[in-house]
């Protein structure tokens, strides 16, 4: 046996149990549904490709060969076996999330919380110099508003997503019920049932998403899991807080979460997003939360069926109820009669009959905006309460409190976004008079747009206006004026114009942009009202793309740091609104780990951040899993709040400061000197299938911002998107070896590592993209460019980030201190190879001399090949942008 088919196999002994059990069973059945759909043969040829690229791993199998095994077969059993490749990595990555949720099961402990959590961060924050004092300060100020957007990083179809949804039913079934029972035999019926479905079902999309097709799959993660689930966190902070008075006194958690969207919303370069579109897009919206508030509502009436001679009422609900008679007497005599004697229950019950009417447009019965039903809900449980019932009032009730509070009757503020370039030229179109272009009318008929959901919706429904490539405070005024022309002035939206700053230069810039923005009267007049509260965003993606990954995350903390002193001399609270990747090339990773590594002060109990495309159902795919997240984010902030953590950070910033400087300016060098080499652009799109993702029909929006076809014009996704299919992943690592070879003192860089937490992340990301990169697919990869000088380029700097990364970090191989996901990384990585040759048999012929020579239908057929293997790899990787 060598070396790599020993830590292969060492690492699938290290896999737990029953996961090895659950990815053996799953990949059985999909063999038995290969052989049945395609026959023995299509399994022996599924089969012969997997021992050839784990040979590969040991050298006991030449890359030759397995392209040799690749280029034997027709195209269409290559595209089966791509497919069968990819449903592999759909069941696979399914098995890790039940195991997943059985270690969260497993390490749920009162006593001991894992770390994390929100009962750890209380716990420590309590144990801390002030103590209680402390606690309650951080826990009444915390903030985390995540906000969904449709930037197109889900590769898989709703189809698709939904079938491997039902398998995890059937799974969780199977893993329930003891062997040899009917019900074991039912569940493994219905799981090879679900398993060929899925195998039937086409894992491409044949139509592009409209904007409206994006509303409606993020909104089945609200459906599913957001709405249920938000309710158990501020339980889970409460009972740590204060574990034997929860459920019986008014809470001392506060709900700290605040959903926003860019989902129909966000324009910057996407024609398709118009102001109908933004206007369906959060009627759609306030369907799902009020339905989902009426079904909650009155499931509760239903049981609460306290009686009124051992529960009385208070007088302010029996008024409620006596005025509710006169203005609907039927409907308050149907209750009556269905619940004599229980007043707390016909409030509730009435209640869900109001928000029925409210979802259905019914003016006479409706609420007129949430607070009004909040404010029935609290007439229930305060009387419910000064009766002496507080387990009624403080348990499932203050549940539907919290979910009321927290969605609204719009369940997610819907954000408006646009680029600067647009506001300003539809300005000088206004001033100028004339004829107005159809561009400027839609910028106009937008805010209008906003006008009317805040008239139907509330203020909070719809008032934070982002403008992305924010140069100067014009930018932000331009939006204002807009205002002006569209609408008269009793009709003007209340509006909170965020600047974006997303290039280096922008982000250096961005102090001097703020202070121009304290000059406009709108912005003076906004901070009187809101308590001097300001946001600010700032673009991680654009910002890696434009000067690599290293200067990015240095200039990003620095941004960081100089806006929230800014803040702190003008007396401004401000929140830092992250935008950030799902990638580690646009800024991804563990959203807590990248919270303990802000700029001190930055925090400030306040955490605002993008949750785009495959994230989202990664985080919220799964109740439990949603869970852990947003109590990690909880905890982040907490944590990230305290002066301890800030005062560490700031000591090790100051001590490593000027080697970090040394480390980026290098990287930054070698960074801009590779994508600044003539026709850079043209050879990366032959290394890579840039030009064919399109046609995966990922999302609504257009990969490029304008017609040009240079990397200034290229999205950040599309670009971080090709180089994870090249098994490259340049922007994660590229010029971090360049840079730590510049500093040359590799004991302050370890020391670096162990007590800086901004540098900690930065090397365990790079780590992380690295572990996921394959020199010799790479290779072969980049050598379809006919570059042999750019490939060496790329390669030598790959090798050496590799080298000075594991001495850096101390570990004798790639991700050693992270056991779990190391030994996902190892066994996957085959898998994903499987899925590569088969993309570059695809590659190598549209890009090879001959593809000109190929027949219309030989070219359909690559096509579907290379896009069926893009699908594939992103399952395998679990990323695409």
């Amino acid at each position: 046996m060598t070396a790599v088919s020993a830590e292969r196999d060492s690492a699938r002994q290290e896999v737990p149990e029953q996961l090895r059990n659950d990815v053996k069973l799953l990949g059985e059945m999909l063999g038995t549904v290969l052989a049945e759909s395609g026959g023995e043969e299509l399994l022996a040829d599924v089969e012969k490709l997997r021992h050839a690229v784990i040979g590969a791993r040991d050298g006991s199998v030449t890359t030759e060969e397995i392209t040799a095994i690749v280029a034997a077969w027709p195209l269409e059993r290559a595209k089966q076996v791509a497919r069968a490749f990819t449903v592999y990595f759909h069941l696979a990555n399914l098995a890790e999330e039940h195991q997943r949720m059985r270690a969260l099961r497993e390490r749920d402990d009162a006593a001991n919380p894992p770390s994390e959590s929100l009962a750890a961060a209380v716990r420590t924050i309590r144990d801390g110099d002030d103590g209680e004092e402390r606690l309650a300060e951080l826990v009444a100020g915390m903030e985390f508003h995540p906000v969904l957007t449709a930037h197109p990083t889900e590769a898989r179809r709703r189809a698709v997503s939904t079938s491997i949804q039902r398998i995890s039913v059937q799974l969780d079934a199977w893993q329930t019920s003891h062997e040899g029972s009917t019900a074991a035999a039912e569940a493994h019926r219905r799981l090879l049932e679900e398993i060929d479905l899925l195998w039937r079902t086409s894992q491409l999309r044949y139509t592009k998403l409209d904007p409206l097709d994006e509303v409606r799959t993020a909104l089945a993660a609200f459906d599913e899991t957001i709405f249920s689930t938000l309710p158990k966190v501020y339980r889970t902070l409460d009972t740590a807080i204060d574990p034997d008075g929860t459920g019986t006194r008014a809470p001392r958690a506060t709900p700290f979460v605040r959903y926003g969207s860019w989902i129909g919303g966000d324009r910057d370069g996407n024609p398709f997003v118009t102001h109908e579109v933004t206007r369906e897009a959060i009627t759609i919206q306030s369907e799902h939360v009020l339905r989902a508030l009426e079904n909650a509502c009155g499931r509760l009436g239903r049981t609460l069926t306290v009686y009124s001679n051992l529960t009385p009422a208070s007088r302010g609900l029996l008024d409620a109820l006596s005025e509710a008679e006169a203005a609907y007497p039927t409907l308050l005599g149907e209750l009556g009669k269905r619940s004599p004697n229980e007043p707390h229950r016909q409030l509730l019950l009435l209640a869900a009959a109001r928000l029925r009417a409210t979802r259905e447009r019914d003016a006479d019965l409706a609420y007129p905006d949430a607070d009004a039903f909040l404010a029935d809900l609290r007439l229930v449980q305060d009387s419910l309460a000064a009766a002496g019932a507080g387990r009624q009032a403080y348990g499932e009730l203050q549940h539907l409190v919290w979910q009321a509070e927290t969605f609204g009757f719009h369940l997610a503020e819907l954000e408006i976004r646009q680029h600067s370039e647009v506001h300003a030229a539809a300005l000088a179109e206004l001033e100028a008079g004339g004829a107005l272009s159809e561009r400027t009318e839609e910028v106009l008929a937008t805010l209008r747009t906003v006008s009317w959901i805040q008239e139907r919706f509330g203020v909070e429904a719809c008032r934070r206006y982002i403008v992305s490539f924010t140069r100067s405070a014009d930018d932000i005024e331009a939006v204002y004026k807009l205002a002006t022309y569209a609408l008269p002035p009793k009709r003007v939206p209340v509006l909170d114009v965020i600047p974006l700053f997303e290039t280096g230069a922008d982000l250096e810039a961005s102090p001097r942009v703020l202070a121009g923005m304290l000059e406009l009267p709108q912005v003076g007049q906004r901070l009187a009202d809101n308590d001097r509260r300001l946001e600010v965003m700032l673009g991680y993606s654009d910002s890696a793309k434009d000067v690599g990954p290293v200067s990015a995350t240095l200039r990003l903390y620095d941004a960081q740091a100089r806006l929230s002193a800014w803040a702190r001399e003008h007396d401004i609270r401000l929140t830092l609104f992250h935008g950030r990747g799902g990638s580690l090339g646009r800024g991804g990773g563990p959203a807590s780990r990248a919270l303990l590594a802000q700029a001190p002060g930055s925090v400030d109990g306040r955490f605002k951040v993008t949750e785009q495309g495959e994230v989202i159902f990664a985080r919220y795919g799964q109740p439990a899993i949603a869970r852990r997240h947003i109590e990690q984010v909880g905890h982040a902030v907490l944590m990230a709040s305290t002066d301890e953590v800030q005062e560490r950070e700031r000591a090790a910033a100051t001590r490593f400061r000027s080697h970090a400087d040394t480390i980026a300016a290098a990287a930054q060098e070698a960074y801009l000197e590779l994508i600044g080499t003539e026709d850079f652009a043209v050879w990366f799109s032959k290394v890579s299938p840039l030009e064919e993702l399109g046609e995966l029909r990922l999302g609504s929006r257009p990969s490029r911002r304008g017609a040009a076809r240079g990397l200034g014009d290229l999205r950040a996704i599309p670009w971080v998107f090709a180089w994870t299919q090249t098994r490259v992943n340049l922007p994660g690592w590229y010029g971090l070896g360049t840079g730590l070879a510049a500093v040359a003192d590799l004991p302050t860089l370890q020391a670096a590592y162990r007590e800086w937490p901004l540098f900690a992340s930065l090397l365990d990301n790079a780590e992380m993209s690295l572990a996921k990169t394959d020199r010799t697919i790479a290779e072969r990869y980049l050598a379809l460019g006919g570059r042999p000088e750019l490939t060496a380029t790329v390669l030598r700097e790959y090798d050496l980030t590799r080298g000075l990364v594991l001495q850096v970090t101390g570990h004798s191989r790639l991700l050693e201190n992270r056991a779990v996901l190391s030994r996902a990384v190892d066994l996957r990585n085959p898998y994903v190879d499987a899925l590569s040759h088969l993309q570059l048999r695809a590659l190598e012929a549209l890009r090879g001399e001959e593809a000109d020579a190929l027949s219309e239908q030989d070219g359909r057929h690559l096509e579907r090949l290379l896009l069926l293997s893009v699908n594939g790899v992103a399952a395998g990787l679990q990323n695409t942008g």
